[in-house]
């Protein structure tokens, strides 16, 4: 029934109701799925609270704030940086490029806290802008929080997993030194090898890669703090950044320090395509290490057979003692979506429009997870594989006499 003139009025002409326009299906499912479902990853709800809390903290010193009300703030953004509301973070990555949609998110839930333990105490009350974004912006708040996330991320996720791994390779590469096996180059029979010296090779490749990635994480220690809407610093305190900045650096351990240039820091995200960029030769890598010992663990009796792996899981449902190279296929997936995150992040990369880069939201994603995936698919490798790998002497001589390099 076609609703009566006084109806449709009263709504306004930018109110009229989602079934109207879509039908009320189509508007159930947008109102109950949105874009992705993807929300914001708990490391970005976490680098978010902690730059209020230190921003509360720095308005209250310079006399901004109220000390009762940057306390109660503080204490707030704390608890959302802690994961104690999680639940209340429901918005999509799929938003506004800026990331305002998440900051205003994490404002409002901070506010909403902080007033809620003000209550009865004092007659202040906390505004989301006013208060707790007093001095930022979602412009340079955001990709603040990207390089935050990435930085705990990498430091206390992805190295230590590349430390332990580099460990069992090089524990494989004295367990296999003695042995004696066929060199292949073009796939085929080259001069023989010991099996310690090609381990030593994986080793050094994932040394080789962490150093890459360390390398890389240097350019998330400069923050755009400071630069508010477009990089000028509008509305913000001169001290403001720098002593939020310093105390960031106090509670995470890092030497982070102010961007040189907050226009290039906002316009671009740069850093974080340097490290996807450190990530993806990781995955490379790491593909080439999977695959070889996927390769010389082939057969036994059809294929290489020079390595034994551990039985990980039945490998077929009709071929009784089969055992498949699970986790090298499992790592080799990892380190595919892997390189696709990276090519995901470089055209994001390349979305700094002016004075401001707008796919931050999805390269945080992407960067995030990319980190998350790759740990975790080198954890289980090492784990459940590579310390576990033993040498098939007796096939290694075997192919080694039947070689023409002998002669």
């Amino acid at each position: 029934m076609t609703k009566s003139r006084t109806e449709t009025d009263s709504l306004g002409p930018m109110q009229v109701p989602a079934d109207a326009l879509y039908g009320a299906q189509t508007a159930r499912a947008m109102e109950n799925f949105p874009v992705s479902g993807w929300r914001l990853p708990r490391p970005m709800i976490e680098a978010l609270g902690r730059i209020k809390a230190e921003a509360a903290r720095v308005n209250a010193d310079l006399g901004a704030l109220p000390a009762p009300l940057a306390e109660a703030i503080t204490a707030a953004a704390l608890d959302v940086a802690e994961g104690k509301h999680d639940e209340q973070f429901p918005v999509d990555i799929f938003q506004t490029g800026s990331g305002t949609s998440s900051n205003m998110n994490a404002n409002e839930v901070i506010a909403h806290l902080a007033n809620a333990r003000l209550q009865g105490q004092s007659d202040l009350r906390a505004h989301p802008n006013d208060h707790v974004n007093l001095g930022q912006s979602s412009n340079d708040v955001f990709p603040t929080a990207i390089q935050l996330a990435a930085l705990q991320q990498i430091d206390s996720l992805l190295l230590p997993v590349l430390d332990r791994f580099t460990v069992s390779l090089k524990e494989k590469e004295g367990q296999f030194d003695s042995i004696v096996k066929l060199g292949r180059t073009h796939l085929q029979d080259a001069v023989p090898i010991r099996l310690g010296q090609v381990f030593s090779g994986y080793r050094a490749q994932v040394e080789q890669a962490r150093e890459r990635l360390v390398r890389a994480r240097e350019e998330l220690l400069e923050l755009p703090l400071g630069g508010t809407a477009v990089g000028t610093g509008l509305n913000a305190h001169p001290e403001f950044a720098r002593r939020v900045i310093a105390r960031l650096a106090r509670t995470t351990g890092n030497n982070l320090r102010e961007a040189d240039n907050h226009f290039a820091a906002q316009a671009a995200r740069d850093g974080a395509v340097a490290v996807s960029g450190a990530l993806k030769a990781a995955a490379v890598a790491l593909f080439k290490i999977a695959n070889d010992i996927r390769f010389l663990a082939s057969g036994p009796r059809g294929g290489y057979g020079e390595l034994n792996l551990p039985a990980v899981q039945p490998g077929s449902s009709i071929m009784p003692g089969k055992v498949n190279p699970v986790m090298a296929e499992s790592l080799l997936q990892v380190c595919a979506q892997v390189i696709g995150f990276d090519a995901t992040i470089s055209l994001g990369g390349l979305s700094g429009n002016f004075e401001l880069n707008v796919m931050q939201p999805m390269i945080a994603w992407n960067l995030l997870e990319a980190i998350r995936l790759l740990a975790n698919g080198v954890s289980l490798f090492d784990e459940r594989c590579v310390r576990g790998l033993e040498a098939n002497k007796e096939r290694c001589e075997e192919l080694v006499e039947r070689s023409l390099a002998m002669v």
